[in-house]
C-alpha cells in the first residue's frame, strides 16, 4: 500500500530573506531582492544585476577550518537544512534505523566559483599548485553529501541535476521514496550559488538575462508582462522535510500540508528553448493533479506557482501549458511568479518555490507577481498582479522547467 507523504519542516536561504519567516514576509509584501552585483566587478557585463543573498552567516556547527573548503552552495544548504530539521523536530538518532531518513538535494552547476579560481591557478602557476579540494568543492552532489555527514543521515542519498528543475525533481523523487516505503523521512530540496563571471557571462551570451533595467534592479524581473526582457540570476537554497504520515503523527510532528502529486516529463525538443506546443509541461501538471485527485474543476481553489522566468519563450509557453492542463477552467486559477521578487535561483528555484506554494496553501495567501504593469495579450490568465491575495486555496502546483526540456510539477494539498 502506498504511503501518504506530509511536509513537516522548511528551511530557506534567499535574496529576500534568510529563514522562512523573513522569506515569506517578503513574498507576501511584494519585496524584491534584486540589486547590483557585488560578488564581482560586473561593469563590462550586459546584465549587472542579480538576486544575491545578503548578510549570510554560515552555520555555527561548521568548523572554521572547514569553512574555506566548503563552497557557498553547500554552506547555503547546511544553513537551510539546519533550519528545516529544527523546524520539523525530527531526530535521526531516535529513528528505529539510521537508514530510515535520506537526502536528495538538487543543484544545477555546483561551485562555478571554485572552478574559476582553480582554473586561474592552473594557468598562472601550473597543475602542481591546484587545490586538492578542487573536485570535492566543485561537484554538485557535495551538498547532499554534506547534509548527510553533518546531520548523520544514512539513508538513500543522491543529487538531481536537471538545470532549473533540479530542486523540484529532488523533492519529487524524495516524495516517491517515502510513498513506496523506502524511507520514513527525507531531507530534500535544492541549492545554487553561481553568481560568478562565467555563469553570468554565459547567460548573457545566449541573451537570456535582462539587460535593459540595470538602473532599476527591483523593477527588472517582469514575468508575464508585455515589457519583460529576460530573467534575473539569483542564488538560494531551500530544504524541506518530507515524512510518511503515520511516522509524523506518531512523533507528534506539526504538519504544514500534504505532498500529494508529482509529475515529470520531457519536451524532447531543444536543448534550451521550450517546446511551443506546451504539451509536455501540461502533461506534468496533469500527472501531478491526477495522482493528488485534483481535477480542472477544482481550479477556483488551486494556486499555481509558475516557473515564470520573465522570458518571452517561457511565459507564453507556460501560459499555454496551463490552458491545456486546466482547459476551460484555466481562467479560474490564480497564478503568480515569485521569481519576480527572488530572481531565478536555477537549481534552487524549485525548492524555494515549493516552500512558497506550501505556505500559500497553509496561510490562504497567494504571493503576487510584482512589476506586472502591462499585460501581454498572449499571457491572458490571472497572474495575481502586484499585491498578495487572501483566498480559500486548498491546493497548489509548483512548476519548474529546465534547459534540456526537463519539466516537473509538484502538488501540495491542505492536510486533512
Amino acid at each position: 500500500m502506498e504511503k501518504r507523504v506530509v511536509i513537516t519542516g522548511f528551511g530557506v536561504v534567499s535574496p529576500v530573506g534568510i529563514g522562512v519567516p523573513a522569506f515569506w514576509d517578503s513574498l507576501v509584501n511584494g519585496r524584491s531582492g534584486i540589486g547590483p552585483i557585488t560578488h564581482f566587478d560586473a561593469a563590462k557585463f550586459d546584465s549587472r544585476i542579480a538576486g544575491e543573498v545578503k548578510d549570510f552567516v554560515p552555520p555555527e556547527f561548521l568548523p572554521y577550518k572547514e569553512l574555506k573548503k566548503t563552497p557557498r552552495f553547500v554552506q547555503f544548504t547546511l544553513k537551510a537544512a539546519e533550519e528545516a530539521i529544527k523546524d520539523s523536530g525530527i531526530d535521526s538518532e531516535k529513528l528505529s534505523s539510521p537508514y530510515d531518513i535520506g537526502t536528495v538535494i538538487g543543484c544545477g552547476v555546483g561551485s562555478m566559483e571554485t572552478q574559476e579560481r582553480e582554473h586561474l591557478v592552473l594557468l598562472e602557476k601550473g597543475p602542481d599548485r591546484m587545490s586538492p579540494f578542487l573536485i570535492p568543492m566543485l561537484i554538485t552532489n557535495e551538498a547532499a553529501g554534506a547534509v548527510a555527514i553533518y546531520f548523520k543521515l544514512k539513508g538513500i542519498n543522491f543529487c538531481t541535476v536537471t538545470a532549473c528543475a533540479s530542486g523540484a525533481h529532488a523533492i519529487g523523487e524524495a516524495f516517491w521514496i517515502i510513498k513506496q516505503g523506502r524511507a520514513k523521512a527525507m531531507v530534500c530540496g535544492g541549492t545554487e550559488a553561481a553568481i560568478v563571471p562565467t555563469s553570468v557571462g554565459g547567460f548573457c551570451a545566449i541573451k537570456a538575462l535582462c539587460r535593459d533595467r540595470n538602473d532599476q534592479p527591483q523593477r527588472a524581473c517582469r514575468p508575464f508582462d508585455r515589457d519583460r526582457s529576460g530573467f534575473i540570476m539569483s542564488e538560494a537554497a531551500g530544504v524541506i522535510i518530507l515524512e510518511e504520515l503515520e511516522h509524523a503523527k506518531a512523533r507528534g510532528a506539526k504538519i504544514y500540508g500534504e505532498m500529494a502529486g508529482y509529475g515529470a516529463t520531457c519536451d524532447a525538443y531543444h536543448i534550451t528553448a521550450p517546446d511551443p506546443s506546451a504539451q509536455a509541461p501540461a502533461k506534468a501538471m496533469e500527472i501531478a493533479m491526477e495522482l493528488a485527485h485534483i481535477s480542472p474543476a477544482d481550479a477556483k481553489h488551486l494556486y499555481i506557482n509558475a516557473h515564470g522566468t520573465s522570458t518571452e519563450l517561457n511565459d507564453k509557453m507556460e501560459t499555454a501549458a496551463i490552458k491545456i492542463a486546466l482547459g476551460s477552467h484555466a481562467k479560474d486559477v490564480r497564478i503568480s511568479s515569485t521569481k519576480s521578487m527572488t530572481g531565478h535561483a536555477l537549481g534552487a528555484a524549485g525548492a524555494i518555490e515549493f516552500v512558497a506554494s506550501a505556505l500559500a496553501v497553509k496561510e490562504k495567501v497567494i504571493p503576487p507577481t510584482i512589476n506586472y504593469d502591462n499585460p501581454d495579450p498572449d499571457c491572458d490568465l490571472n497572474y495575481t498582479p502586484n499585491k498578495a491575495v487572501k483566498t480559500d486555496i486548498r491546493a497548489a502546483l509548483s512548476n519548474s522547467l529546465g534547459f534540456g526540456g526537463h519539466n516537473a510539477s509538484l502538488l501540495i494539498k491542505e492536510f486533512k
